[in-house]
Formats: structure tokens, sequence, C-alpha cells
């Protein structure tokens, strides 16, 4: 378990500072754990919110485990449909999460809240996390990404 949260750690701080996930959260998440791994996740949802109900993302007095996604609401529009898409990061375990706002970054989990929203966006509201294990299940060895030089 810890060697695929330490790979998908690895894959996402590499990218710090890249716009290329802008505003892509959840996809950058699950390549920082499929191509930091060579591995494919069971998925849930097509958007940070989604994963967040279907992880059933808990909030406590502690800081969110190494390896766990951690969710937020978030409302905006996309494509004219306006609803809680929700944010997500992954948690570095000290209490920071790495992310893809506007670029790839790392802030506090509870620093996220004070992001300035994009236009016809509002800002990023703590839910909770879900740790890696429950993320993990059903993952499976990608050979196509082994073969490819994955993990």
């Amino acid at each position: 378990m810890q060697e695929y949260i330490e790979g998908a750690i690895r894959w996402a701080t590499e990218r710090l500072g890249s716009t290329e996930y802008a505003f892509m959260c959840y996809g950058f998440l699950e390549d920082a754990y499929e191509l930091g791994n060579g591995i494919v996740l069971d998925g849930q949802g097509c958007s940070a919110k989604e994963a967040a109900d279907a992880y059933g993302a808990r909030r406590g007095p502690e800081i969110p485990l190494r390896g766990a996604y951690v969710f937020y609401d978030c409302w905006g529009v996309i494509d004219g449909d306006s609803r809680n898409w929700g944010h997500i990061g992954l948690s570095l375990g000290d209490g920071q999460v790495v992310h893809a706002w506007d670029k790839v970054r790392v802030d506090g989990y509870l620093d996220i809240e004070t992001l300035a929203a994009a236009p016809g966006w509002t800002k990023p509201s703590y839910l909770g996390w879900a740790p890696a294990e429950q993320i993990l299940q059903g993952m499976q060895v990608s050979v196509n990404l082994k073969e490819n030089g994955g993990a």
C-alpha cells in the first residue's frame, strides 16, 4: 500500500508549477495514482464531488492521512451546467495537500478554502477525506503502463 502512496505523491510533486492540469483536479489525482504506479483505479464518479460522495468523505479531528484524497465543495459552471463539481487534492500527511488549481501546487488542507475562485466559481469548502486503502480498492495492474515504462 505504501509503495502506491509514495508513487502517487512522487508523480504529483514532480509536476509542481505545471498548468497542464489547471482546473482538472480529479483527473490530476487519478493520473497521480495510475501513472505514478502503473495501475488502473476503479474510479468513483465523474467529478470530485461525485467521488467525495461515493467514497463517503469524512471529516475528523485529525489531519488527512498521507495518500488520502482530500475533498472540497466547489460550485461553478462547466458547459452551461451549474453545480457542485467539487475540488480534490492528495494529502502529503503533514497537513499539506498537492492539488491542481490554477497550476499544480501545495497548500495547507484548510488553506485551500482561501484560494481565489475562478470567475463564476465559489471558493472551495473543506468536506473531508478518504484514505488510500479505500481509493485503491478494485485497482488493477496495467500491463500497458508497465510495458511503456510505468512502475
